[in-house]
């Protein structure tokens, strides 16, 4: 695709960076045909074709409205374009320049400024976001049904005995997760110390950066990203002793984060460094778990209920470990349902399920609808944006693939 840059882009590292993604693409129109917004509405401007014509557009100057930024906040950054692109479109990083150029240009209501600066005021802060989740379970009951089911199931966690092996990971605690889901990294400490791997949590470490940096907040994005670099880095130092082999993160939307410090810090001069190495050491569990004797789990009962897997967007496209969890599971003997469409977003999408919420119902109807085409007894995903968006309406335990096999053991 041909772009003749405005004068206020040409020269400069993002519209240097934005014209190189633009030329690669070929018109092709394959992203169509995976993209859930086009799949539903049917509009071109609602396909990454079309919000890659707006993108150009707006770096070659044209006016910039509203229109534009209704199309990009339509999209739900799920990269299932990415995946199909045969030319190898980094269409999720173009999504972020348009999205951030179009905040500057036209800005936003004032209803929309409040909801996006709550979310990433109390989400990325587990000592803020914990008391608001106890309070909406205590009046749970009081609710109309339409709030009553955006209340996440309360969970306990338990606190696994982890003897000190010599293989060691950092962990990631997460933020929303650490409050609503507890149970994913016990489970998860549960299950890697059967495998003689310990896992270390500093506390010093915190969300991932995602919620700020994908809502067009960068730099409070980087600052996150910071602080969980400082934290880790006694840990994984190569010039330590015996530094730990790899950074684990339960949640595959934080993992697709984590995998891009790299990326994201790399125009910085005291962290680039830190930031690749992080990104290279991160891992999702399936990718450690997938490698290990499975055997010395010793499950019980594996057979015992059906499971219908959620492949997350972020674990699919963004880290493209697609079919290695259903792997795992397989090996170990639980059995699978199928599920159609498995490359569609279920609509949660981080944020998007607030901020875009009559189109997430309808990706998470769609999705539902295929998970239970098998008749599973269980919903097992990878992701906990996704957990609570299908425990919301799913009518059938939804659960964490970790706590599946923890919960065998």
């Amino acid at each position: 695709m041909q772009t003749k840059l405005a004068d206020e882009f040409k020269g400069s590292d993002i519209g240097e960076e934005a014209d190189a993604i633009l030329r690669s693409c070929v018109h092709c129109g394959f992203c169509s045909a995976t993209c859930p917004t086009y799949q539903e509405l049917g509009d071109e401007l609602d396909s990454p074709r079309g919000r890659i014509y707006l993108i150009k557009q707006m770096l070659e100057g044209n006016t910039v409205t509203e229109k534009t930024q209704r199309h990009l906040d339509r999209c739900l950054t799920c990269l299932a374009c990415e995946t199909t692109c045969p030319s190898g479109v980094r269409y999720g990083r173009l999504v972020e320049i348009g999205r951030e150029y179009v905040d500057k240009k036209v800005g936003r209501s004032l209803p929309d400024m409040i909801t996006r600066k709550v979310l990433r005021t109390i989400l990325p802060y587990p000592q803020r976001l914990k008391p608001l989740v106890k309070l909406s379970q205590l009046v749970k009951p009081l609710l109309p049904a339409t709030l009553k089911a955006k209340v996440p199931v309360q969970q306990r966690a338990t606190v696994p005995t982890s003897a000190t092996h010599q293989r060691k990971m950092v962990l990631l605690a997460g933020c929303a997760q650490s409050v609503i889901k507890p149970g994913t990294n016990s489970a998860a400490i549960k299950i890697l110390e059967r495998l003689d791997i310990t896992l270390t949590t500093p506390t010093a470490a915190g969300c991932c950066g995602a919620v700020s940096y994908h809502l067009s907040e960068k730099e409070e994005g980087l600052a996150f990203m910071r602080r969980n670099i400082d934290a880790w880095w006694p840990l994984i130092d190569p010039a330590s002793d015996a530094p730990h082999e790899a950074v684990l993160v339960t949640a595959s939307g934080c993992g697709a984060m984590v995998k891009a410090y790299g990326d994201a810090l790399k125009n910085d001069p005291a962290y680039a460094d830190k930031a690749a190495l992080v990104s290279a050491l991160a891992k999702d569990p399936c990718e450690v778990v997938i490698n290990e004797e499975l055997s010395s789990l010793k499950l019980i009962n594996t057979a015992r209920q059906k499971i219908a897997f959620q492949t997350p967007c972020t674990l699919q496209h963004a880290q493209q470990l697609n079919g290695e969890v259903e792997a795992i599971l397989t090996q170990l003997g639980f059995e699978l349902t199928p599920v159609p469409d498995g490359h569609l977003c279920c609509g949660s999408a981080g944020t998007y399920s607030i901020l875009q919420a009559e189109m997430s119902q309808t990706l998470l109807d769609n999705k539902l609808s295929a998970l239970m085409s098998g008749q599973p007894d269980i919903i097992a995903t990878a992701n906990i944006g996704c957990h609570i968006h299908l425990e919301s309406r799913a009518g059938i335990p939804v659960k964490h693939w970790l706590e599946v096999i923890a919960e065998a053991m």
